[in-house]
Formats: structure tokens, sequence, C-alpha cells
């Protein structure tokens, strides 16, 4: 081995710290869409029975959703949020999910 080898073996090394992703879990919004059917009021009881939200939270989701045009009402992983899409878009209400980064 050439002199100039073992020299640079004998350097110390500057550690690098990397992080690695080892799963990957997505993250999902339950989205409520507005609407000119349904009641503020009824928006705002079926989030406070649905997603637990207080009455203050849901009254402030319902005036995004009014006027924004849609408002992610709650964040979580998909087998959480999909049983409560379900209860909102039983209730007449639009909602969805969607993936977000």
């Amino acid at each position: 081995m050439p002199q100039s080898a073992n020299n640079e073996a004998a350097l110390p090394r500057e550690e690098s710290s990397v992080d690695t992703i080892t799963e990957f879990s997505p993250n999902f919004s339950l989205i409520v869409w507005n609407d000119e059917v349904n009641s503020f009021d009824w928006v705002i009881e079926t989030l406070m029975e649905v997603c637990e939200h207080s009455e203050e939270q849901a009254e402030q989701c319902a005036m995004f959703i009014h006027y924004k045009g849609k408002y992610a009402v709650k964040k979580g992983e998909y087998d959480i949020l999909k049983p409560m899409c379900d209860a909102i878009t039983d209730r007449g209400i639009g909602a969805t999910i969607e993936v977000f980064v």
C-alpha cells in the first residue's frame, strides 16, 4: 500500500448526519365543502358530534367552510378520518378526504 493511503486511513473522518425515512405514513385531511342547502347550525352540530369539536371550534370551521368554499376540519390517519367522512356525508353534507404534505 502506498504511504499516502496509510496516512489518509489514519485521518479522522467527519461524521455526517443523515435522516433516513424508514416508513412513509401519509397524513390526510377531512375536507368539508360549502353548499347552499345545509344551515350553519346543522354543520356546527355535525362537526361537534362527528369530529368532537367544541362549539367554538365548530363555529370557526363553519365560517371558513362558508367563506373559503371548503375547509380541512380534521387531520390525521385515513382509518380514523374515513368513518367521520362517511358520517358527515350521511348527514347530507359534502365531505372528502385528501392527502396533505
